[in-house]
């Protein structure tokens, strides 16, 4: 069992900056991949961004490229999403997952809101 739980969320305006965090715990020995994901109302969750965990790559997606940045702390299990130049259309439910391999993701958070007011 592994366990996610992000924190970092909060409430801030257009052009602002928040840093998320996600902080694995369980067995955790098997991680290939994280990642974030986001759900606003209304809408389908969709990926953010993804790191390998024991390698450089990151991925991104295409709206928050140039602004937002995720990083890993492997000694202490936990992977950070760096927020800047936040939007109003940024504001949405935060999820980091967990993969053990390249193929889907396992493991869940409860998900940190983000609200960007305008």
């Amino acid at each position: 069992q592994v366990q996610l739980v992000e924190s970092g969320g909060g409430l801030v305006q257009a052009g602002g900056s928040l840093r998320l965090s996600c902080a694995a715990s369980g067995r955790t020995f098997n991680t290939y991949a994280m990642g974030w994901f986001r759900q606003a109302p209304g809408k389908e969750r969709e990926f953010v961004a993804r790191i390998i965990w024991s390698g450089p790559s990151t991925y991104y997606a295409d709206s928050v490229k140039g602004r937002f940045t995720i990083s890993r702390d492997n000694a202490r299990n936990t992977v950070y999403l760096q927020m800047n130049s936040l939007k109003p259309e940024d504001t949405a439910v935060y999820y980091c997952a967990r993969q053990r391999t390249a193929r889907g993701y396992d493991d869940w958070g409860q998900g940190t809101q983000v609200t960007v007011s305008s």
